[in-house]
């Protein structure tokens, strides 16, 4: 019955995890990897704003696999990805703004496995860090990617 429990509290976190952070905008894809049946393998680039922080946007590239079970949503995605955010406008660091949060989630497998971006503020050096990770509800991933941005004056 506790592992059931478990089980329950582990599929709420992530089925109410899944409505935070930034919708993305798909960019484009690239093939690498050419499959006779179903979808090509490919690195796809997304861009999303951040949701608290107006005058920042990141690019997320990130592999994707291919193949009849990326065809039908059932594969698992690789942990393989990399980050890059700009300040694109003037930055407006909300008072309230937490330490960490979640800015942008997606699910990269079936079944509890997810794509997540946290945004850091570092307060002491005026820069807002952008971390790329990946979840999965058992063993994560160690492979990351950073990206920062200096909360500097807009120049137009």
């Amino acid at each position: 019955m506790k592992r059931i429990k478990m089980v329950a509290l582990a599929l709420f976190a992530v089925v109410g995890l899944g409505a935070t952070g930034a919708a993305a905008e798909e960019i484009g894809c690239v093939t690498t990897a050419w499959k006779l049946i179903g979808a090509n393998h490919k690195i796809c680039v997304d861009a999303f704003d951040d949701p608290r922080v107006p005058g920042v946007a990141c690019h997320l590239s990130q592999a994707r696999t291919g193949g009849l079970a990326g065809s039908f949503g059932l594969a698992t995605d690789p942990s393989k990805f990399s980050i890059a955010c700009r300040q694109v406008g003037p930055i407006t660091v909300p008072a309230s703004l937490p330490e960490n949060e979640i800015v942008f989630n997606e699910s990269t497998s079936i079944l509890f496995k997810e794509t997540r971006v946290i945004r850091m503020y570092d307060k002491k050096r005026s820069t807002l860090v952008y971390l790329v990770y990946s979840t999965k509800l058992i063993d994560g991933s160690p492979m990351n990617s950073i990206s920062t941005v200096p909360i500097m004056p807009w120049k137009q």
